[in-house]
């Protein structure tokens, strides 16, 4: 790149989901490169790093204050970017990589369904050997992306063994709606994926037979280690907010931030900000080294969402009545934040795989290196 992206024009979302204007600023994020970073030349990526991928998040969080927005660059990438990338065959790249770095595509993933969340041996979406290709029945709910989505990952047991299937919108026995819509994270567009008798060709098979399992993890690392990248540039336009109004406001005579009961609430403030994004730069070392993400990715995600909760319940109080106006983005925050906590893996979920890794607990098997 030959100088910063301008995400001037990316300003907070306002108003209620459209679909429309959910996937307009999808595609000025994808004229801007967002899409490209961490990926080799070749391809079309910059030939940079994770340390970059962050930098430009970060500063696109900051600009947009939109933790949707930046939730389903994070699906597109995740969830259907890297795995064709380091599990697809050389016609799948040629084919689905490039309209998917320019935004011709977007894509995303689906995994979760109406009965089975974290647990992903559960799923009941299975697909069958026909004419030489497959047929996929079952259902996916919340989703990132669905209703705008080109292509989807689609995660089904075959032979009963978890695999991947490239699924377009087009294919015929499937069905891509906003059933299941959240009101959280509104600059994102979630819904639900039915497949009754979809058909698709041996092409469609990404990765082999059973490969599911270790794609998943794969993606859900890299998601946990960077989603969230662009919630620390809102979480850093939130703190400042804070601080300009606790200058600004006052009380008993002194601006509000001479009282120790808000001075140390933004300390804190500060202190979570500052050790996300620490965990951040450990999650981009770690990607350099050729590192496995497993422990890294999870305490990322358990810590940063906890602490953007936190952090957002402390920014409202800190500004009172003021953060609880009708549109105020500060009240919004909060709800936002409590999606945090449950995307990619709720924070129960991240500290049963810590525990798990470090050799205990309720999730820990006889063969932890599954993990």
């Amino acid at each position: 790149m030959n100088k910063p992206p301008d995400f001037s024009d990316l300003t907070p979302y306002a108003g209620p989901p459209d679909e429309a204007k959910i996937q307009a600023r999808l595609r000025t994020v994808a004229e801007q490169g967002v899409f490209r970073h961490a990926l080799p030349e070749h391809i079309g990526g910059f030939g940079d790093d994770f340390a970059a991928l962050v930098k430009t998040h970060r500063r696109l969080g900051a600009a947009c204050r939109d933790p949707g927005l930046m939730l389903a660059i994070n699906a597109h990438l995740w969830g259907s970017v890297f795995p064709i990338l380091l599990y697809g065959s050389e016609a799948q790249k040629e084919t689905f990589l490039p309209p998917l770095l320019n935004g011709q595509w977007l894509g995303g993933h689906a995994i979760t369904e109406p009965s089975c969340g974290s647990d992903v041996q559960a799923m009941t979406t299975h697909a069958q050997h026909n004419d030489g290709g497959y047929i996929l029945n079952g259902e996916k709910r919340y989703i990132s992306n669905v209703p705008l989505a080109d292509w989807l990952v689609i995660y089904a047991k075959l032979d009963g063994k978890i695999s991947a299937f490239l699924v377009s919108r087009e294919d015929h026995g499937c069905h891509f709606s906003n059933e299941g819509a959240l009101d959280a994270c509104r600059g994102s567009a979630t819904g639900s994926v039915i497949l009754k008798d979809c058909r698709l060709e041996a092409g469609r098979l990404l990765g082999k037979v059973g490969a599911g399992t270790q794609m998943i993890q794969k993606a859900l690392e890299y998601e946990r280690a960077f989603v969230f990248a662009g919630i620390a540039g809102i979480m850093d336009w939130q703190l400042a907010e804070v601080v300009r109004y606790s200058r600004e406001r006052r009380a008993g005579g002194v601006h509000l931030g001479r009282h120790q009961a808000i001075s140390h609430r933004i300390a804190d403030m500060k202190l979570r900000l500052d050790t996300i994004d620490l965990w951040l730069g450990e999650c981009a070392r770690l990607c350099a080294a050729g590192q496995r993400l497993t422990m890294a990715s999870a305490q990322t995600k358990l810590y940063a969402a906890e602490a953007f909760l936190q952090s957002s319940l402390d920014a409202v109080q800190i500004m009172g009545a003021a953060g609880l106006e009708s549109g105020s983005l500060m009240a919004e925050l909060v709800q936002d934040a409590l999606a945090g906590r449950l995307f990619s893996g709720s924070s129960e979920v991240q500290k049963n795989l810590i525990a798990a890794l470090l050799g205990t607990g309720d999730a820990y098997k006889l063969n932890p290196q599954s993990y």
